[in-house]
């Protein structure tokens, strides 16, 4: 497997997340975003999309970072990263997408170079706009997390699921960008726990071969 990537890509975080999880070896192909190498034609041609993250295997071509994880998922089931029951694996979808589809795509860097760059926003209104919808966002989880008695160590029970998966990334990023966490002690809590698993250690940007 070829995974296409960047190191602070969060969305590439979680597949890296995924696959150490299941024990699963991959080769890293290196798509640096900021050099505006998803533009060229070459990597638009594997994925019309020009986003992160991208998985090779065989002749098949995956993208979406959750559809990969539902791929990897159905193909190598052990361990599992969903429950066995539908509404428990609902929930723990209903957690991922939070972070998904409601915070990420606000905050993916197209959308802050869109700010800045075409509708002349400051860097400091960017960040503002950034922290905003983190914190907004995870306020939320927050209170989704607390107000269930299926959260455990982990975002369902006492095992990592998808939900962790995106997570994790996501509390990253809050960091970078200095968000205001004080009100998600149990998302701080569970990242915390997270930490404490190799396959989310090594799948940290910090540790990737092209960190900066």
């Amino acid at each position: 497997m070829l995974l296409y990537g960047y190191f602070r890509s969060s969305a590439a975080y979680r597949v890296r997340i995924a696959l150490n999880l299941k024990g699963l070896a991959y080769d890293h192909r290196f798509i640096h975003l900021q050099k505006n190498d998803q533009l060229g034609d070459d990597f638009a041609r594997l994925n019309p999309q020009q986003l992160v993250p991208a998985l090779v295997e065989g002749d098949h071509v995956f993208t979406q970072s959750l559809a990969i994880i539902e791929y990897l998922e159905e193909t190598h089931p052990e361990p599992a990263l969903l429950p066995g029951d539908a509404a428990e694996r609902a929930r723990v979808r209903a957690l991922a997408l939070a972070i998904a589809c409601d915070i990420h795509p606000l905050n993916n860097l197209r959308v802050l170079r869109y700010l800045t760059r075409d509708l002349g926003i400051s860097e400091e209104k960017k960040d503002q706009w950034y922290r905003h919808w983190v914190e907004t966002g995870l306020q939320a989880v927050e209170k989704l997390l607390t107000g269930s008695p299926a959260t455990g160590r982990f975002c369902h029970g006492d095992t990592p699921t998808l939900a962790d998966i995106c997570l994790v990334p996501q509390v990253a990023n809050a960091r970078r960008f200095k968000c205001d966490l004080s009100a998600c002690p149990t998302v701080v809590r569970i990242d915390a726990e997270c930490a404490k698993l190799d396959a989310f250690a090594r799948a940290a940007p910090d540790r990737q071969p092209d960190a900066e």
